[in-house]
């Protein structure tokens, strides 16, 4: 069933402009059993951007299952590390005390990497009721909220007094300078830019006190925000750096945000035009990473397991499966070595190296590896 979203998520007025449009795609969240002929069930798949608040968000409600957890690529527990070393040596946390984490479907944790900066892991909710000290959605969970004002109302309340708020996502700056159109995708309720999520923040009660951009995904940004009733100190030049590339890229105007539609069937139809090419020329051709990100691609591209063999994929959940919306197999990293592929494409440009790490065979039987992320 299908609803269509006529008021923003987060501040809930009603004007705005759908600024990328799929179509109907599949869930990309559940892979088909290999055996299973489908046709897959469709969805409408659009980015609508609030006039009102700048929030981008999707245009439609659709009942989808949650995302299929995979091995956690290596890129991202860097990143991690690194957003938490970044921020502890700034001083954007408190000095030590309490920390609670909100889930998230990609997995991962902040947690124990906080405990090197002396906090102690707490239960949300746990304790008096006082809050925690420092709370953290770190690993891009809260774009997976339908009611994203009621998200953030959830969030800031676990904050006890003088603590801090964490929030981490994948920039709508990012996403549109890269071409990343297919970082849309059913589940992914919200795409925020800085601008954006500064403002959420504010109507929820907190101030932004500090900001970092760091190279995960073409930009991935992580605030740091306090309570603004306790007029917490802010790091203006840290803020300013991230938030002013983004409004002099237009991230709040629909007309700019809507370069994104134009890249879409650029990308798809060179992807198509280059498969047909191998296929002609009698190569075998397979892709690596059965992401979410790719299912949109794949279809648009109208692909079949004629064009692409098969899809490795390392995580067990999505053995035995196809790409949803196709018939194009996922198989396990082996099966791609034994298959001798004479091109693999990546759909998660953050894995080429960590996949040619894994698998040298590839290379060393004249195989190559080609980054297919969005944009490219």
């Amino acid at each position: 069933m299908v609803t269509v979203s006529t008021t923003c998520r987060s501040c809930h007025r009603a004007d705005g402009d759908i600024v990328l449009d799929l179509g109907a795609q599949p869930s990309s969240e559940l892979f088909p059993k290999i055996d299973d002929p489908g046709p897959d069930e469709l969805f409408p798949l659009r980015m609508w951007l609030c006039a009102s608040c700048g929030l981008a968000q999707l245009a439609d409600d659709a009942d989808v299952p949650e995302e299929v957890v995979g091995a956690e690529p290596a890129a991202l527990t860097t990143q991690r590390a690194d957003a938490v070393r970044e921020l502890a040596a700034a001083g954007a946390f408190p000095s030590t005390g309490t920390a609670a984490e909100f889930p998230s479907p990609h997995g991962g944790t902040w947690l124990d990497l906080l405990a090197g900066h002396g906090f102690t892991a707490v239960p949300l909710g746990s304790g008096d009721g006082a809050g925690a000290d420092l709370v953290v959605d770190g690993c891009f969970g809260v774009m997976h909220e339908s009611d994203q004002h009621a998200a953030l109302a959830e969030r800031t309340a676990a904050v006890g007094p003088g603590g801090r708020l964490v929030v981490q996502f994948h920039s709508l700056h990012a996403i549109v300078s890269g071409a990343q159109w297919n970082a849309l995708r059913l589940g992914h309720y919200a795409y925020y830019s800085t601008p954006a999520m500064i403002g959420m923040l504010g109507r929820a009660g907190f101030t932004v006190t500090t900001a970092r951009r760091f190279p995960l995904y073409g930009g991935t940004v992580a605030l740091v925000a306090g309570r603004t009733s306790e007029s917490p100190a802010v790091d203006t030049a840290a803020v300013d750096a991230v938030v002013t590339p983004e409004l002099a890229a237009g991230m709040l105007r629909s007309g700019k945000v809507a370069a994104l539609q134009q890249s879409v069937q650029r990308t798809a139809g060179s992807l198509r035009e280059m498969l047909v090419a191998q296929r002609d020329a009698g190569r075998r051709v397979y892709g690596y990473a059965a992401a979410s990100r790719a299912v949109s691609l794949l279809r648009l591209a109208d692909l079949d397991a004629g064009l692409l063999r098969g899809v490795a994929d390392a995580s067990p959940g999505k053995q035995d499966r196809r790409m949803p919306g196709t018939d194009i197999p996922i198989v396990t990293p082996e099966d791609l070595v034994a298959a001798e592929p004479d091109v693999v494409l990546v759909f998660v440009s953050e894995l080429v190296a960590e996949a040619r790490a894994a698998l040298p065979e590839i290379e060393r039987r004249g195989g190559t590896w080609v980054d297919a992320g969005a944009g490219r």
